[in-house]
């Protein structure tokens, strides 16, 4: 039998190229069991007609299906499909039931949904001013040699890279990478058996937090704090206290010299942005040697350190090996590469792989070839220049927006970052705030997120310039001014 050209559509819902989509149609009627084998495809030209669209197109799809054995081309008989073609299972499903009759309310054992998460709206990218945090802005990126990175790690010399099942191992080209060219600039030094990558900064805390605490062990944690973290900790149930930050991050002498560790961000404070002084590093740090107890350091986004030089990290001051730290490529490169790393002493981080293979074994081999060769090759550190320029002509224009409409800063951050820390006037709710102002497609982050529900704070807002262009961000302040008013 012959199929006739009726039978294949070119849906407008369906994204790619007209080769791409007319692949799509063929094969999945072929193993839907729509096209049987030993069937005649429309010729090319036919196709082309009915579809309206260059013949070539048609011709080098069904090129693509021959190589793929999806068809078979018969000399001048035309194409068929093939006798051999890959073919879905005969399974008879199940009726889907429209009433589950399990209490799961019951049969869950513990609960994650309904966490104090940042929210932010899916299509983030059609408001006019997004002066949310963390988001990647496309003309800062380069697509270009990302991509040449990409192909690079797709070739032979690297198949063992990108197929095997390396178990808990890492990739040693991104390993030595990070050693030998991100570790330096934060003046650390570190083996790469004291090395571990994970999948984001996220993860990275999750795995300490497994490692370090359990229900007879408290952390001490800064106020506000990333609410991420907050979340973490309390699923490990362990005792969790809330020191209050100042203009310089977490003051020591607050701490109750009990705690078994201490998570903080001293370079750009989560999320106020303040910087934690060299005096007040070392000073944590010899608190922590007389009082016994741990330091995770998350250096989140270090690399946006462009108003001056950045400070030391507290771990290239840790003499003891007290601290670990958190570092993640999400800000530098973008958030959705979802790779960051662990640098400790040998025995956590042996401890933190075992529990890395248990859930995921390793972050995919091509993303650590790609991320090594885009680091190699120096792709890395021409785009932290360009972000650094880009943001801090965003920085000294939101400040000037910012004074003009009377707003009140309520952090500053010494290095730079990518963010502000605001206080909204006496009796306004930023999170009312924010639903007013995403009416006039604007976006802001009201800062209760950040605060323990048991002491909410609605004063607060973050804007962040990441992810808006410059020629925005006066009439975007402008309109926050206004709301305000």
């Amino acid at each position: 039998m012959a199929i006739p050209p009726e039978m294949l559509h070119l849906d407008p819902r369906v994204e790619g190229t007209l080769q791409e989509r007319i692949q799509q149609i063929v094969t999945a009627g072929i193993l839907t069991g729509r096209f049987k084998p030993g069937e005649r495809l429309p010729s090319s030209r036919k196709l082309a007609e009915h579809l309206g669209i260059s013949r070539i197109t048609v011709t080098l799809a069904y090129t693509e299906l021959v190589a793929n054995d999806y068809l078979e081309a018969r000399g001048r008989s035309g194409y068929f499909v093939s006798l051999t073609a890959p073919q879905l299972p005969d399974l008879r499903q199940s009726e889907p039931s429209a009433d589950s009759e399990i209490d799961w309310n019951r049969r869950i054992g513990q609960h994650f949904s309904g966490l104090s998460t940042l929210g932010r709206p899916a299509d983030w990218q059609r408001f006019r001013f997004p002066f949310i945090y963390g988001q990647t802005d496309p003309a800062l990126f380069d697509h270009g040699n990302w991509r040449l990175c990409a192909i690079r790690a797709l070739g032979v010399k690297d198949f063992d890279a990108l197929t095997a099942d390396h178990y808990e191992r890492d990739d040693p080209m991104l390993i030595d990478r990070i050693v030998s060219q991100i570790l330096p600039r934060r003046g650390i030094a570190a083996r790469p058996e004291e090395v571990l990558l994970t999948m984001g900064a996220q993860n990275a805390l999750w795995i300490t937090a497994q490692v370090l605490l359990t229900q007879r062990r408290k952390a001490a944690v800064e106020a506000p704090c990333y609410p991420g973290l907050r979340d973490i900790l309390d699923q490990t149930r362990c005792h969790m206290v809330q020191v209050p930050v100042d203009g310089e991050g977490l003051p020591p002498d607050l701490l109750q010299g009990d705690e078994d560790a201490v998570f903080i961000t001293p370079s750009h404070q989560a999320p106020t942005g303040s910087t934690m002084p060299t005096e007040r590093r070392r000073a944590l740090l010899e608190r922590a040697g007389r009082d016994d107890f741990l330091v995770v350091e998350d250096d989140y986004d270090f690399e946006m350190s462009f108003w001056r030089s950045p400070s030391p990290a507290l771990k290239s001051l840790d003499a003891e090996g007290r601290v670990i730290y958190i570092g993640s490529f999400s800000k530098s490169i973008f958030p959705g590469l979802r790779l960051g790393y662990l640098v400790a002493p040998e025995p956590f981080i042996r401890e933190a792989r075992a529990l890395r293979a248990l859930v995921l074994r390793h972050p995919p081999g091509h993303i650590q070839r790609t991320t090594a060769y885009f680091l190699s090759l120096g792709y890395y550190d021409a785009q932290l220049n360009r972000m650094s320029r880009a943001f801090k002509r965003r920085r000294l224009e939101m400040e000037e927006a910012i004074g003009r409409e009377g707003l009140t800063i309520a952090g500053h951050g010494a290095q730079g970052g990518s963010s502000f820390w605001l206080r909204a006037p006496q009796g306004v709710d930023t999170r009312e705030l924010a639903h007013t102002l995403r009416a006039r497609s604007v976006l802001i982050e009201p800062g209760s997120a950040f605060f323990n529900g048991e002491a909410p704070d609605h004063q607060h807002f973050r804007l962040s310039y990441s992810s808006i262009r410059s020629k925005m961000i006066s009439e975007g302040i402008a309109e926050i001014g206004a709301a305000l008013s």
